[in-house]
Order: C-alpha cells, then sequence, then structure tokens
C-alpha cells in the first residue's frame, strides 16, 4: 500500500444493450479529489507501450482505467516524510478490471499497455499543466530518462 493512493473499482452494469458505469458520483470516495479538478485529459496507449515514470510535486492525478484494453499500472512512493516511503504498488486495470486510480504528489507513476489493443486512460489533474495559458514549467519530474532511475518497469 502507499498512504493517499487510492484504488477504487468502477462498478459496471451489463445487459443486452451493453455496459453502462459511473465514472463520478458526489457521494463516494472521489468527490473531494474531483472536486478539484482544473482539467481533463486522455490518452490513447498502443500495445507495449509504457507511459512514465514520473511524479508531479503539487498535482494530484484522478486517472480511469476503462478500456478497452488492459495496463499494468506501477506506484512508487516517493515522499521522504511518508510512511510508506519507497513501497511499490502493482495493479491490472482497464477493459478487464475497470479502475479509477488517486495518484497524489510525489507518487511516481506509470503504466504500461499489456494488451493486444489500444488502450484508453483518463485523467482529471487538480492543477493546469504548465499553468494558466501555460506559461509555467511543467510540474514533472520525468524519470523515464534518467538511465540510473530506481523506477524500473517489468
Amino acid at each position: 500500500m502507499i498512504k493517499g493512493v487510492k484504488i477504487i473499482p468502477i462498478e459496471t452494469y451489463e445487459d443486452e444493450r451493453g455496459l453502462f458505469a459511473e465514472m463520478f458520483r458526489k457521494d463516494n470516495l472521489l468527490s473531494d479529489v474531483l472536486s478539484q479538478i482544473q482539467m481533463a485529459t486522455f490518452s490513447w496507449t498502443k500495445p507495449g507501450v509504457v507511459r512514465g515514470p514520473h511524479e508531479h510535486r503539487y498535482q494530484t492525478d484522478s486517472f480511469f482505467f476503462i478500456g478497452p484494453s488492459d495496463f499494468r499500472l506501477y506506484l512508487w512512493d516517493n515522499r521522504k516524510n511518508s510512511p510508506t516511503f519507497r513501497n511499490k504498488m502493482i495493479e491490472d486495470v482497464g477493459r478487464s478490471n475497470m479502475t479509477a486510480v488517486i495518484v497524489p504528489q510525489g507518487v511516481v507513476h506509470a503504466y504500461k499497455n499489456i494488451g493486444d489493443t489500444e488502450g484508453l486512460s483518463i485523467d482529471f489533474p487538480d492543477k493546469l499543466y504548465r499553468g494558466i495559458d501555460k506559461k509555467e514549467k511543467p510540474d514533472e519530474i520525468k524519470h523515464e530518462t534518467d538511465k540510473n532511475s530506481p523506477f524500473i518497469i517489468d
């Protein structure tokens, strides 16, 4: 476990028409975090591709992994004052395990598409990327370019 990380299964309802799910409700665990959202992003990731690892100093991410592929999600606590400092979590998420994931600032995160089709991830961060009118430096520490990084994707 990593303090502050929340892994929330998305409850789905299937019938002859297809599938329905609630991504957000004001009365669930996501309500406090999502009430602070500043923007929404999504990415399509090709099979076998890894995004990350990186972390944010100030931003909390609220990811939704719903398919059509599956991802292996990697999380490392990089907050020196955290009781779970250096703990690592790995979760398989996506179409076979629709999941919302809250990733607080200072938690390194990455995900790899482990399926055989493109996968969609949706993020609702609580900070604007590069600030208002994109005039600030990105709040991002990219570990994927560091050959000596302790944050290794298996």
